[in-house]
């Protein structure tokens, strides 16, 4: 787990220190703290480009600025806690005033006590009125630009392409995946089945500068062991018996676009190892041959167990959940998302009516109540197969009543009010 803490005595770090702060003249203010202390030492502006180099170098600490404006900082902290195991992150803010040495003080004291709390405190020390001012010019540019960035801001929250929800828990999801869309780093999608995770991939893909190019889908639970590696590497003529004639593979195939591994956590380990080389090495080598070739694809894998847990326990590669969960994003269950359930289940009676070109029919009130009480165990999936079914016995009608909406037995709820069939209709 990260430690967070108050400002660190750094005397004894050894690995090197990250600043994320949009303010330039704070940034070079810590830079010149810890100058000597750690190595090596760099600046950033934002969460995202945090991210982007907490993956890539040899990090111990990361002094984040409160006010980065691309991400919410307990987002980030807890997306460092999953991926980034072990680095001391600092919060500081730099409209503030704070003294490193009292903070040092601070700290020693509440480890003595077993404290380890997160400090929003500032790394300032202004040693100079010119510093003064120049940053109160900076602050005042920060105000002029404040508009600008929540307008910003709601853009990043505004639903992904092909998803609808505006509750708390998708629009953060939301604003995540619009900020890593762009790039090429490797998404983990984590939640429930029937989630919409494969539709999160699409969507990373649509926003993403591969949008032109494939998007390849692999269930890895559905491909037998035995012909894993062919359909994902590919394979040559004569390669084994049966291959009348040679396969490109999925992976080459994906060039220049993303492929989706869904259901990632059903990999065999020794399939693992290989799919581990391809990332670190961005090649892959058909089945029959020695070549390998150079292959540049996007990787979003999805999970709907706890794949942390599932390393823990020596059941998948631990290397291979690293680097697959470089930027992990987490669905909400449908139950944890409840405002969301009326509009989606208004969205899947509109598409069925308009493939077979009748008229939506509304919900009544006591259909809308069961539906907001409903478990939804089976997440969104479940609420479309049952505003299906529900599509078809109201027939010619206009509204989709109580007794229109059937639960599957897996997934029916104790309260009596909710068991519906269609006896009422067969009577």
């Amino acid at each position: 787990m990260v430690a967070i803490t108050m400002f660190p005595s750094i005397a004894t770090v050894a690995g090197g220190a990250l600043i994320a702060s949009p303010n330039g003249a704070f940034r070079d203010r810590v830079v010149d703290r810890l100058q000597g202390r750690c190595r090596p030492v760099q600046q950033v502006q934002g969460g995202a480009d945090a991210l982007a180099k907490l993956e890539k170098g040899d990090w111990q600490m990361l002094f984040l600025d409160r006010r980065v404006s691309d991400l919410d900082t307990e987002e980030l902290i807890e997306i460092i806690q999953k991926r980034f195991p072990g680095i001391q992150v600092v919060l500081l803010d730099s409209h503030a005033e704070f003294s490193p040495d009292a903070a040092e003080r601070k700290t020693e004291r509440e480890n003595e006590n077993g404290k380890n709390n997160l400090v929003n405190n500032n790394f300032g020390n202004k040693d100079s009125e010119q510093e003064r001012e120049s940053d109160q010019d900076q602050d005042k540019d920060v105000d002029k630009d404040k508009d600008k960035d929540k307008d910003k801001m709601r853009g990043k929250c505004e639903p992904l392409p092909g998803m609808i929800g505006a509750s708390d828990a998708m629009r953060r999801m939301y604003r995540l995946a619009r900020l890593v869309a762009g790039r090429s780093t490797t998404v983990l999608i984590a939640g429930a089945t029937g989630s919409g995770k494969e539709l999160v991939a699409q969507a990373l893909h649509q926003l993403s500068p591969r949008a032109g190019r494939a998007f390849i889908a692999v269930n890895c639970a559905a491909i037998p062991e035995a012909l894993l590696e062919s359909e994902l590497f590919g394979h040559t003529r004569g390669a084994f018996t049966g291959a009348v004639q040679a396969q490109l593979g999925r992976i080459p195939a994906a060039h220049g676009g993303t492929l989706f591994l869904d259901e990632v956590s059903e990999l065999p380990l020794g399939m693992q190892a290989k799919l581990l080389r391809f990332l670190e090495q961005k090649e892959v080598q058909r089945l029959g041959t020695a070549e390998t070739t150079r292959v540049d694809v996007r990787v979003i894998a999805a999970s709907n167990v706890d794949l942390g847990e599932r390393a823990r326990r020596g059941e998948f590669r631990e290397d291979l959940f690293y680097r697959l969960s470089a930027f992990p994003l987490e669905l909400p269950t449908l139950a944890e998302r409840r405002s969301d359930i009326l509009p989606l289940a208004e969205h899947f009676l509109a598409c069925m009516a308009a493939a077979m070109h009748m008229a939506t029919p509304r919900l009544s009130g006591e259909a809308m109540r069961i539906l907001e009480c409903h478990s939804w165990k089976g997440n969104v999936r479940e609420l479309q197969h049952v505003m299906e079914r529900a599509s078809i016995l109201v027939e010619s009608g206009d509204t989709v009543l109580a007794e229109h909406l059937y639960f599957p037995f897996l997934h029916r709820d104790v309260s009596p009010a909710i068991h519906h069939s269609c006896s009422t209709l067969a009577s």
